[in-house]
This record gives C-alpha cells, sequence and structure tokens, in this order.
C-alpha cells in the first residue's frame, strides 16, 4: 500500500518486504493446522475483505493524525500495527454478534458496518453523532457496537452482562471485548470476567498483547505471561499472532464456535506491538520505552505489508491490480468521509447548551409502582 512518511512510523515509510519475514510469515500460514484447515475455505473477496479492513483502520488513523498535525483536533488514540486483532476478529463474527472496543480498535467499528464518517464525527465533536459531541469514544449499538468510555477494561463487565443474557433468551450469539496487557490486571476485568467463568458465557475478551500499559512496559507491572490467565480463571485459552491476520482470524473462529457451542467464555491472547505512543501528543515518551531493535522488528512485521506480499505471491485471483484497486477505493471512502465529517462540524457543532442536554430527564419521574412489572 502507499506509504505516508508524514505520518508512518519510520519504520514504515519506506517498507519493503524482507525475505525472512515473508519466508517465517508463508511458513506459519501453511504449518499452523487451523489456518491450513481454514484457508480453503476463503475466496479471493474473503481475502480481499481482510486487507481492505485493515487499510481502512490504518488510513483512518492517517486521517486523524493529519488532523493533529493541522491542529484541527488536540491529540488521537491510534492502532497503528495493530490492524490484523481488531479487523481478524470481526471478521470471524456474524450479523447478531456485538463487540465492545477500545478506542485503539477503531477498525472494530467501521469493520461491523459503522461509516467511518461517524467515527470521524466522534473525534471532531460534531452534534449529529452517537455521543453528540462529548466523546471521542464512539460506537453503534443498531450496529453490534457498544461504545466504550476511557476506563479500560470497564466493558469486560458489560459485554459479559450482554453474554448472559443472550444465555438466558436461549440466543447463540457471542459478545466479544478487547483489552490490553495492563487492563488485564484490574479489577472491572476480574469481576466481569469471573461471572462469565462462573457462567459459561458466550464472551470473548482478546488480550491485546502490545507489552505496554500506557507507558509501563510488561516486565515491569506482570511477572506471569498472559497465557496463565486463562487456567487460573478455569476456562480455555487461545493464543496467536495478531500481526498475521488469518491467524487472528482463525484463532477467533475457534472461539467463536466454543462459545456457540456453550463452551465459553475464551481467553484470546494476541501477541502484537504499538508503533506508537499511547497516543499522539506523547510518541516522543512511547520510543523512549522500547529499543530501536524491538521497533525495527515489528516494523519488518507490518501487518498489512506482509498480508498483502502473501496476497500478491499466492495468486489464486488476487493480483497487483486488485489489491491497488481496494486500496484506491478506500483512500477515496475515507478522504470523503473526512470532508463530510468536517462539514457535519461546520453544521453541527456543540455548543455550550449542548452541555445539559439529555442528561437530566424532562418531566417528572414515573413513579416506583408504575413500573413495577405484576405476575
Amino acid at each position: 500500500m502507499k506509504r505516508y512518511p508524514a505520518f508512518d512510523p519510520p519504520e514504515y515509510a519506506d517498507w519493503k518486504a524482507e525475505p525472512a519475514v515473508m519466508k517465517a510469515y508463508a511458513a506459519a500460514i501453511a504449518k499452523t493446522p487451523r489456518i491450513a484447515e481454514m484457508l480453503p475455505g476463503l475466496g479471493a473477496g474473503d481475502l480481499l475483505g481482510l486487507y481492505e479492513g485493515m487499510v481502512r483502520f490504518r488510513l483512518h488513523d492517517i486521517m486523524l493524525k493529519r488532523w493533529v498535525r493541522q491542529g484541527v483536533i488536540s491529540k488521537a488514540w491510534l492502532g497503528t500495527g495493530e490492524e490484523a486483532v481488531s479487523v481478524g476478529n470481526c471478521h470471524a463474527l456474524e450479523s447478531g454478534d456485538v463487540v465492545g472496543p477500545m478506542i485503539r480498535n477503531a477498525g472494530a467499528c467501521h469493520e461491523m458496518g459503522m461509516p467511518v464518517s461517524e467515527m470521524l464525527k466522534a473525534y471532531l465533536g460534531a452534534t449529529d453523532s452517537l455521543t453528540q459531541g462529548r466523546d471521542v469514544h464512539t460506537g453503534d449499538p443498531g450496529k453490534g457496537v457498544i461504545p466504550p468510555i476511557s476506563f479500560v477494561a470497564s466493558l469486560v463487565p458489560v459485554m459479559a452482562g450482554m453474554a448472559l443474557a443472550f444465555r438466558l433468551r436461549k440466543e447463540p450469539r457471542v459478545a466479544l471485548t478487547w483489552v490490553g496487557d495492563g487492563a488485564a490486571r484490574t479489577g472491572e476485568f476480574h469481576e466481569g470476567f469471573s461471572l462469565a467463568a462462573a457462567k459459561r458465557l458466550p464472551l470473548i475478551v482478546v488480550l491485546q498483547d502490545n507489552r505496554i500499559a500506557l507507558g509501563t512496559r510488561y516486565e515491569v507491572h506482570s511477572r506471569a505471561p498472559l497465557e496463565k490467565l486463562a487456567p487460573a480463571y478455569g476456562v480455555a485459552g487461545l493464543e496467536c499472532d495478531g500481526n498475521n491476520v488469518l491467524d487472528v482470524l482463525a484463532a477467533t473462529r475457534e472461539a467463536v464456535a466454543a462459545c456457540r457451542a456453550g463452551e465459553g467464555p475464551v481467553l484470546l491472547v494476541a501477541r502484537t506491538f504499538r508503533m506508537g505512543g499511547h497516543a499522539t501528543h506523547d510518541e516522543a515518551e512511547g520510543r523512549a520505552l522500547c529499543s530501536a531493535e524491538e521497533f525495527a522488528y515489528w516494523g519488518a512485521r507490518d501487518p498489512i505489508g506482509c498480508f498483502e506480499a502473501w496476497l500478491i505471491r499466492r495468486g489464486r485471483g488476487v493480483d497487483e491490480g486488485a489489491v491497488a484497486a481496494v486500496e484506491a477505493r478506500v483512500a477515496r471512502e475515507v478522504e470523503e468521509a473526512a470532508e463530510l465529517a468536517l462539514g457535519s462540524r461546520r453544521e453541527e457543532k456543540a455548543t455550550a447548551a449542548d452541555v445539559l442536554r439529555g442528561v437530566y430527564s424532562e418531566g417528572a419521574l414515573p413513579s416506583p409502582q408504575s413500573i413495577l412489572v405484576k405476575s
């Protein structure tokens, strides 16, 4: 895909597929049983759909970074380098399933059907967005995307509650949410997942292991690997290469099948790397936390570049022309979405009068007697 030196991490600016990296990438696809079993059932459209989702995710983030540089917004939380996780997870789900993304899982929003313009409107504070200009954390429950809040892991008990509702209604639906390695140590994660484990709920929690909790390296805040959590809760645990979208897809399909069969919940550890800071305002700190060698290692394993190179070399209905056409179409989509969102902010910008809108009930509250359900 086209690279953007002004906005890409340095390791991506002039990215080229390294032979040794690609050899290992292709070998992992060929030799991992769950991928080898899944691959014959994926057509050219399915493979290009995965590529399209990751490109859309990357270009959405590049647009946000561009706006930061231009002074349109003050900062943004990006998923650069981790695109394969959210996209691979969502492509394993079916209609009726729900997700609860962190802000860094923005790709989950558009892969579940949200227009990119709606995602960008939230950052711009447009009042015709779902959050009515109040919050950059967005979603659309109508499309199965539960909006998050700033506090990481807060959605674990929420999604466990939704999974419980699916179980009680005997609906074959699955709830999926993401937490980082630091969020896996919070009380809300423990309380929510403990309930899910005790009730065997159809919940998948993706442990996005990017080795950094805000600004603290994993080895500083934890003594045991994340893979040890699953047996501690007495549930199934899976691992995948979070930079290989096919491995993420295959592992998530396995987790989804287990949940639909009543064998949930599932903890899925996705090993990946954050190619920037916690947000655009602290990229220098992010660079200081990890060595240049670490960034070079993970930069060579760009999930989009590696998948694109593998796709083209594999053939079978996918060539450079098909890949380029997808990228061009998505680039136009994101540019048009940005223009639409900017226009919406001009017309629908929040004002001081909007602060209390929707906070207090209009009219008298119903009496307790009026809301009792008679048997």
